[in-house]
């Protein structure tokens, strides 16, 4: 995995959860590890790994970062699949 997404894997494992979090480098993240991003209805975006149950998540907007329930529920759903910086 290249450090760039690294960086974004600690960030959002960071304690406190941070607000400055770019989606599209959290999208790119998803990318790296294998995930296929699929759009949804609205700004919905599904993500998808292999024998996993895809996690559906709001892009946010207008704004092009994501806000702390948005990253609370990234690293929730990564802790439960067993990814972890």
């Amino acid at each position: 995995m290249k450090a760039k997404y690294r960086k974004t894997l600690k960030a959002i494992f960071a304690r406190p959860i941070s607000a400055n979090i770019r989606w599209r480098e959290i999208e790119g993240l998803f990318q790296a590890l294998g995930a296929e991003i699929e759009e949804r209805k609205g700004s919905r975006v599904a993500v998808i790994f292999p024998n996993q149950p895809p996690g559906v998540f709001h892009r946010p907007h207008p704004s092009p970062n994501a806000d702390k329930g948005a990253v609370a529920a990234v690293r929730d759903w990564l802790e439960n699949m067993g990814i972890k910086p």
